[in-house]
């Protein structure tokens, strides 16, 4: 079985790649019957020549490898018919900008796993970028916190090499007495609590942080069921607010009450309530100033996140009187960073990360006839058809959603 390394060809760059040339030398190792090849590219964060050094065959032409894996979304006229294709699809929750994509899919006859849907028997992602995100996310709040106040002025994450550069220039910082909130329990929210960890700022439980005050800054992680409550009083378990969203009202305020930096990096569904709302940050027992939407939900749960902000310009502010877009250092503006491609900042570690998981997961299921289902759970296209467990994106399909 042969598997190429694709160019990543949509703009704007980017730079990830799923396997560096280390990772390929040890996915070689675990299958010396495997073919791998690398097509040649003049953005990826690898040079070609670290392949070749590696032992690695760099191309033009890969249409002769059977799987092809990338990162992001391959323009459609770049898709070869008849072979298998990994990359981030952004089709399965019928995004419309890429109908014609998952169009141009099934009439190639290509067969189609999207990153996303890398699962295992309990639908829980196996692979992706959301530590990363959490990583450069939580350095670039920190770095608007600066520019709003004119306290610091940090270079831009894309600047620096890895992590621990992000942290050095992290721990130079004075950080004032402030509160700051962290939602989320997953890959996001532990890449965030990794980085406030690697500046010794203290973690609080959520009783000190709601009714105590300090002298040093200090952060709290919270879950679903410390910002949302059952409509009838009742305490259950995380589990009854997944299965029951629309029965839970929010309860964030009384941590937006208290907290001064908010670093959002929750999952949010479908029917749950939102975190906090338009009115709400009108309230003048809305503290926060600055917000670190990592989520980045537009319009949505975190209602200061009017847009997708960029690496290029990634902090706005927010007016909580108009409900507009306005100069984030504005004494009445909250800033907010809404990047939507955070890791793309931090190309190196995030694809050095993405290619331990993918060896883990993924390509040993080529070679062991797909024992643990990874493959038959993640296929979205075949033959030219949807799979079952994708048949419902066949209205989208066909523009009747």
């Amino acid at each position: 079985m042969k598997f190429a390394i694709i160019k990543e060809r949509k703009s704007p760059p980017d730079r990830r790649v799923v396997f560096s040339p280390s990772e390929l030398e040890e996915a070689k190792q675990q299958f010396p019957e495997a073919i791998f090849k690398v097509e040649a590219s003049d953005v990826r964060v690898f040079q070609d020549k670290a392949y070749k050094k590696a032992g690695f065959d760099v191309v033009t032409d890969v249409s002769d490898c059977d799987v092809l894996i990338g990162v992001k979304e391959v323009p459609i006229e770049n898709l070869i018919p008849n072979k298998k294709y990994f990359f981030f699809s952004h089709t399965i929750k019928k995004q419309h900008y890429n109908r014609k994509l998952l169009k141009a899919v099934l009439e190639k006859n290509i067969e189609l796993y999207d990153h996303e849907t890398i699962v295992n028997e309990k639908g829980f992602r196996l692979i992706g970028f959301g530590r990363y995100a959490g990583i450069v996310g939580t350095y670039n709040g920190f770095r608007a916190w600066g520019l709003k106040f004119n306290s610091w002025n940090l270079p831009k994450a894309e600047t620096l090499h890895d992590q621990k550069k992000l942290i050095d220039v992290l721990n130079t910082l004075e950080v004032p007495n402030i509160k700051i909130l962290l939602t989320g329990s997953g890959k996001v929210a532990n890449g965030a609590q990794e980085m406030l960890d690697a500046m010794s700022i203290k973690n609080v439980s959520v009783k000190a942080y709601l009714s105590e005050t300090f002298n040093e800054p200090v952060y709290c992680k919270i879950d679903v069921l410390d910002y949302n409550k059952r409509k009838d009083g009742q305490v259950k378990d995380m589990f009854d607010f997944f299965d029951n969203p629309k029965e839970y009202d929010s309860n964030f305020m009384r941590f937006a009450k208290v907290t001064d930096f908010y670093i959002a990096g929750h999952f949010y569904g479908d029917g749950a309530p939102y975190l906090y709302t338009r009115a709400d940050v009108k309230s003048p027992d809305f503290n926060i100033k600055v917000v670190a939407d990592i989520s980045c939900d537009v319009d949505g749960p975190v209602a200061t996140t009017l847009r997708a902000s960029t690496i290029a310009e990634p902090i706005y502010g927010y007016d909580p009187q108009t409900e507009t877009e306005t100069d984030y250092k504005k004494e009445n503006a909250v800033a907010v960073m809404a990047v939507d491609n955070l890791p793309c900042e931090l190309p190196k570690d995030a694809s050095e990360g993405f290619g331990d998981m993918f060896l883990q997961h993924v390509i040993p299921a080529f070679f062991n006839n797909d024992k643990d289902g990874i493959l038959a759970r993640a296929k979205i296209t075949d033959k030219g058809k949807l799979t079952e467990r994708f048949a419902y994106l066949q209205d989208f399909v066909e523009g009747n959603d």
